[in-house]
């Protein structure tokens, strides 16, 4: 049975219209619908309950060692109060999941795991833990906010101070009051803008929605999310990553240290071996492109798109797409077929959209 997140009374009182997602029933929009939602998110700022996102703890002596070892990037620099994006890997070299880790202390570390994922996640990471360890599963108890768009700062310092929000990108303050809340704030999120996550015992989620709420701040749902994140040319497991895919042709290097010895390692490509890349599209032709449809270059089949919709604003249909790599060149035209149609589109470089961050 699905479950419902602490602010899910909030999301029927504000019209949200609820979908199964993940596990939860979450609202997928709102009255306003997804394109307000989306600009509101670009041009002044939308929250969003993320409470289905899972949480971990691990900690002891040997967490960052397990740390090292279980995961693609690498954490002997992240300092307390930093944040760290990272992937496992099964070890054929294709992604049980992406997700970002935390580090509370010299061996204390918090992991946000995506939410269909976190079972799985939870029983991969403690099947493979070594050592002097501890390992905790804390997502029933916690509630999670992410506050996104270019007056995020701004709203949020007022209810807190600017002084007690964590001042750069992909690090985190605890102990944040708002309303008289204890939260975890981190400089974060999956909408390519300036923003904050907020997490917070789970009984006191709807207290501190209902605060920001009250700031006159658009809720968002589900599609304004994953346009959001889109546009922004952030994957999605299940989509641009799968234990079909590596992410070295995610084009997530950046996050694989192969200086040093993790699960699936050694399975992993080098770029210039990659059989296929990920890449952006967007139509040239009228049409909406979505996921799973096949990409074409002189006839010949050369790829797929993974995900993709019409991106509010713009009024281009976008989508990102695994293209055989000698093809993959940004400016090169394709087709894709568009329910029987074929759609010329062309190959751009991701994300589509970038904001500079404060």
């Amino acid at each position: 049975m699905d479950q419902k997140t602490p602010m899910y009374a909030c999301h029927e009182r504000l019209g949200g219209r609820i979908v199964p997602f993940g596990g939860f029933l979450l609202p997928v929009q709102y009255p306003a619908g997804i394109n307000a939602e989306h600009l509101a998110v670009r041009t002044r700022a939308g929250m969003f309950d993320v409470s289905h996102m899972g949480e971990a703890l691990l900690e002891g002596p040997d967490a960052l060692e397990n740390l090292n070892r279980i995961m693609t990037n690498r954490f002997d620099s992240l300092k307390t109060g930093g944040c760290r994006y990272t992937i496992m890997l099964y070890e054929n070299g294709g992604c049980v999941d992406d997700l970002i880790v935390y580090r509370r202390g010299e061996d204390r570390f918090l992991l946000i795991l995506n939410a269909s994922n976190t079972k799985k996640d939870v029983e991969w990471i403690r099947s493979h833990l070594e050592g002097d360890v501890r390992f905790e599963d804390i997502s029933a108890s916690v509630a999670q906010i992410a506050l996104q768009g270019p007056e995020s700062k701004a709203l949020l310092s007022g209810l807190c101070g600017a002084e007690a929000l964590p001042d750069k990108y992909y690090t985190f303050r605890e102990d944040v009051d708002i309303c008289g809340v204890k939260c975890l704030v981190s400089c974060t999120g999956y909408t390519g803008e300036q923003g904050y996550e907020i997490y917070m015992p789970a009984q006191q989620g709807p207290q501190v929605w209902e605060t920001i709420e009250r700031l006159g701040v658009q809720p968002c749902g589900l599609g304004a999310r994953d346009t959001l994140r889109l546009e922004a040319g952030m994957p999605l497991y299940g989509h641009e990553l799968s234990p079909e895919r590596d992410p070295v042709s995610a084009g997530l290097s950046f996050a694989v240290k192969t200086d040093k010895p993790f699960i699936g390692r050694d399975a992993l490509p080098q770029p210039q071996e990659c059989r296929q890349v990920r890449v952006g599209l967007k139509a040239l032709d009228k049409g909406v492109l979505r996921e799973e449809m096949r990409i074409f270059k002189d006839g010949r089949e050369i790829g797929e798109t993974t995900s993709g919709t019409m991106i509010p604003g713009t009024r281009v249909s976008c989508a990102m797409a695994y293209i055989d790599r000698e093809e993959a060149n940004a400016g090169t035209e394709v087709e894709v077929e568009v329910r029987g149609r074929m759609i010329r589109s062309q190959i751009v470089s991701l994300p589509f959209y970038s904001r500079t961050r404060s």
